[in-house]
């Protein structure tokens, strides 16, 4: 599953910078996550880089797009291409 950020974020910056997919992106109220490019950094770490570091845990699995590791992995490896 890609991850979706909660209306409970506080714009605090911490998350952009950590996405190594560049999937996180500033929105018109909060911060916001590309699912074509969000991974849950599956490729890059071990654990979501913006969940570890999210000060408020607003960072959910987006229950709308629903993937497997090994469909993550096919992603990954299509964005690390570009």
């Amino acid at each position: 599953m890609a991850l979706m950020i909660t209306d409970e974020c506080i714009n605090c910056d911490v998350c952009e910078p950590v996405c190594p997919n560049n999937a996180i992106y500033q929105g018109e109220l909060i911060f916001e996550i590309d699912p074509s490019r969000c991974t849950e950094c599956v490729g890059h770490f071990s654990e979501p880089q913006c969940v570890a570091v999210c000060p408020v845990d607003c960072i959910p699995l987006d229950p709308q797009h629903s993937e497997t590791k090994e469909q993550l992995l096919e992603k990954y490896a299509i964005l690390v291409k570009e």
